[in-house]
């Protein structure tokens, strides 16, 4: 196959991204982008039509829980265990603005 992208088409391109590349950089990413683009000419060369589109490679599983209502912490061992408490709520040092 044919190079399909050549330096001048890397280097517009760099341009356009706002990129500075060395020459050393243009000639690895011309063989970059040529590899890519000869990657898609075969895949729509061939007939696709026996594989289905998909959006992930892999079989995914919903790894998530059911909801189901647990019994909590109680309170007051909580309340009693943290440093500083008022009434029903954790005490905590004021960080932001005057106190």
């Amino acid at each position: 196959m044919t190079k399909q992208i050549d330096q001048a088409d890397v280097a517009h391109i760099a341009k356009l991204a706002r990129l500075s590349l060395s020459d050393q950089e243009l000639r690895e990413y011309e063989d970059t982008l040529s590899r890519i683009l000869e990657v898609i000419e075969v895949m729509n060369s061939g007939d696709l039509s026996a594989y289905p589109p998909m959006d992930h490679p892999l079989e995914t599983v919903n790894l998530l829980r059911d909801d189901a209502v647990q019994q909590g912490l109680d309170r007051e061992v909580v309340l009693g265990m943290a440093p500083s408490s008022e009434e029903d709520y954790f005490r905590v040092p004021r960080i932001l603005g005057a106190p």
